[in-house]
């Protein structure tokens, strides 16, 4: 698995969101971009997390940033999800894993004593040209957005 790291180019990729819209990366051009991954939608570490941008938004807003969510999971749980919480930005469902693997957020991981292959959990700030400023992978759930400004 080869994660992006800070200083390299983000592959442009197309994505649909909750409601089947595709998303590219080009979407974005210009603009500040913050792309975070999560294991699974209505989990609870993923859910505090999402809410954390959620309650934050304005102030990620004012700092110029766009927010995009990413999950392996179809785009009906996506959109349960961003119902459920009013998340204000979109959550990609990336079923066949183009977006987690072109970032290289997903691999082996280890809970409880078994390994599988899952999402690691990881953040990516990304500048006006599409290049990556901050990679978060210590993510605190409930003070993300603190991490993504600081």
């Amino acid at each position: 698995m080869d994660r992006l790291q800070v200083g390299d180019k983000v592959p442009e990729f197309t994505s649909k969101d909750q409601d089947g819209t595709p998303v590219k990366l080009s979407d974005y051009n210009g603009q500040k971009l913050v792309v975070f991954f999560y294991p699974r939608a209505n989990t609870p570490g993923c859910t505090s997390e999402a809410c954390n941008l959620r309650d934050n938004y304005s102030e990620l807003k004012s700092a110029g940033y766009e927010l995009l969510g990413v999950s392996a999971d179809s785009e009906k749980k996506q959109s349960n999800f961003k119902k459920k919480y009013d998340l204000p930005f979109p959550l990609l469902a990336d079923e066949n894993r183009t977006v987690l693997n072109a970032f290289g957020v997903w691999g082996p991981k280890k809970f409880m004593g078994r390994t599988f292959d899952g999402i690691h959990r990881t953040t990516f700030v990304i500048d006006q040209d599409g290049v990556v400023e901050k990679v978060i992978d210590k993510v605190k759930t409930k003070d993300h957005a603190a991490q993504v400004l600081e």
